[in-house]
């Protein structure tokens, strides 16, 4: 059975081995887990495309030993000419989620790197050329093709086919690439090179900018260059929660990371003793119900919502939703689910830096909208926007729900853990079953992450709102699931409905372990 990897100079945990190497190279040198993480960051970028780029939005939470944890909210708003109007006018009755008209928010994550990057002092702040190294020396050469994007880009095919700069980018001959086949991303690698000469801002203000403002107005989207030059990326407090096994801190709004806090918050009231049979699962599924009743209704651009999301894990509020949880019969789930992929990447160092960070373009390839001049797809994120009044409704410069949030915990033990997945609306669960089996039930942390999941609702394009089961559970768990009136659906072992999650742990000794999920190709890399 394996363990979680061990050490005391640094870790890093990602869902492409590309990227952990990348990241555990800056460790080495020295760098921090801040800088290791934009080596990270920008591997993955250019080796799992069909989860994550840099036409997307990124968020960071960064625990520096004596100081509170901060928040980067690297969350792309919506374009000044973005409004229910501007759409009804060119003759959509709802938000696009494929091409030009999708492709309606600023691509935030680059200015969440630049952010990050500030909090390391300049006179030992590694060259940013060395950051992107890695990540420019992929595109330019090649990576191999994994076996998870060529089926994702076989399932979503039809839908992305026809987008401008699609298939000259991502397919072959016009079909999706073998696993295996070297693909070279020239176009990408020109643009990481030019960021890394000129800085991370010219994103936003330079060439580059120019480059996108026009092919974006030329493929239909309302993002122009000023709405470039206007974005910023926010250095946030994080929202928080004290639970008894510690403070638990997770994106504040428009992320969904009040529910992953809400959900793991209303199961500590629930006075569960043993991990992995139904008391636990059962908990942590109605938990799940509750926060995202309270998501799905009320969560939105700050700015929008009746009721700022840190009063939502008030003692009091948390107490009258545990107080509706049937510890022995499921509640009826109908909802509206949110879609959403993404990946999750964790880091340390020596010196007790420990780093959540989560990047995304939303669906697989995003909008599929790709630049050819830059290699640059563009994410899809504004289709979390509604067309209708409410907290979500689609204004320029608000900002869309997120399904991103990177989670961490301060213990109460000294422990420090960085945890995360990627899997849209199962990202506030994968992280729930991580952190209880390890946390709460003391479970080994490679194992808490390989262990058989679940996932209440809809995800990478399913379109159930089942309680899907990985078929590896005990079936004696799974019928009495199913006697307490859960809708049960079986899928396979290991598979990536489930998430592909990963998690940090340092411990107040110094020592650092990490984990990576066996459901991605990736690693966790600790010396």
């Amino acid at each position: 059975m394996l363990h979680s990897a061990l050490g005391y100079r640094g870790a890093v945990s990602a869902p492409h081995r590309a990227a952990a190497l990348a990241g555990q190279e800056i460790l080495a040198r020295g760098g921090t887990a801040i800088e290791a993480m934009v080596a990270s960051a920008s591997t993955i970028a250019v080796t799992y495309p069909h989860m994550n780029g840099i036409g997307g939005d990124g968020f960071w939470i960064i625990s520096r030993p004596g100081e509170a944890p901060i928040g980067i909210s690297a969350c792309g708003h919506a374009a000044a000419l973005a409004t229910p109007q501007w759409y009804a006018d060119q003759g959509h009755t709802t938000l696009p989620t494929r091409g030009g008209a999708a492709a309606l928010t600023v691509p935030g994550t680059i200015g969440g790197w630049e952010a990050a990057l500030s909090l390391v002092p300049e006179t030992r702040r590694l060259p940013l050329s060395d950051l992107l190294a890695s990540a420019i020396a992929y595109a330019r050469d090649g990576i191999a093709v994994t076996g998870n994007q060529s089926r994702t880009t076989t399932d979503k095919l039809d839908g992305l086919r026809d987008v401008t700069g699609f298939a000259e980018t991502f397919l072959v001959d016009g079909q999706p690439p073998a696993p295996g086949h070297l693909m070279r991303q020239p176009a990408l690698a020109d643009t990481l090179q030019s960021l890394a000469d000129h800085g991370l801002s010219s994103f936003y203000t330079g060439d580059i900018a120019k480059t996108h403002a026009a092919f974006l107005e030329a493929n239909g989207s309302p993002l122009r260059a000023a709405d470039f030059a206007s974005q910023t990326a926010e250095q946030v407090t994080p929202l928080s929660v004290e639970t008894s096994h510690g403070t638990l801190y997770n994106m504040i709004a428009p992320t969904q990371g009040i529910s992953s806090l809400m959900i793991l918050a209303l199961f500590d009231r629930l006075g569960v003793s043993t991990g992995e049979g139904f008391d636990h699962l059962h908990g942590l599924i109605e938990a799940t119900k509750q926060a995202f009743l309270q998501r799905n209704a009320e969560l939105g651009d700050p700015r929008a919502m009746a009721t700022p999301a840190q009063d939502w894990l008030t003692g009091d509020r948390l107490d009258q939703l545990a107080a509706r949880i049937d510890p022995q019969t499921a509640q009826p789930w109908p909802h509206e689910p949110k879609d959403g992929d993404t990946i999750w990447m964790g880091a340390a160092d020596a010196d007790g830096t420990v780093v959540s960070f989560i990047q995304s373009v939303y669906w697989e390839f995003g909008s599929g909208l790709t630049c050819p001049d830059t290699g640059v797809f563009f994410q899809n994120r504004g289709a979390g926007f509604s067309l209708t009044p409410g907290p979500n409704q689609l204004k320029p410069g608000h900002k869309p729900f997120h399904t991103l949030n990177p989670a961490l915990a301060r213990l109460t033990d000294g422990r420090v853990m960085a945890y995360g997945t990627m899997g849209g609306e199962g990202q506030p669960q994968t992280q729930a079953a991580v952190f209880t089996r390890h946390v709460a039930f003391g479970m080994d942390l490679q194992q808490s992450v390989t262990a058989p999941r679940w996932l209440l609702g809809k995800t990478w394009g399913d379109d159930t709102t089942s309680l899907k089961l990985e078929d590896r559970f005990d079936t004696a768990l799974i019928d009495a699931l199913t006697k307490a009136g859960h809708k049960v659906e079986m899928i396979p072992p290991y598979s990536d409905l489930a998430g592909h999650a990963g998690a940090v742990v340092r411990h107040d000794t110094g020592l650092i372990e990490a984990a990576s999920d066996p459901r991605a190709d990736g690693a966790a890399l600790v010396f």
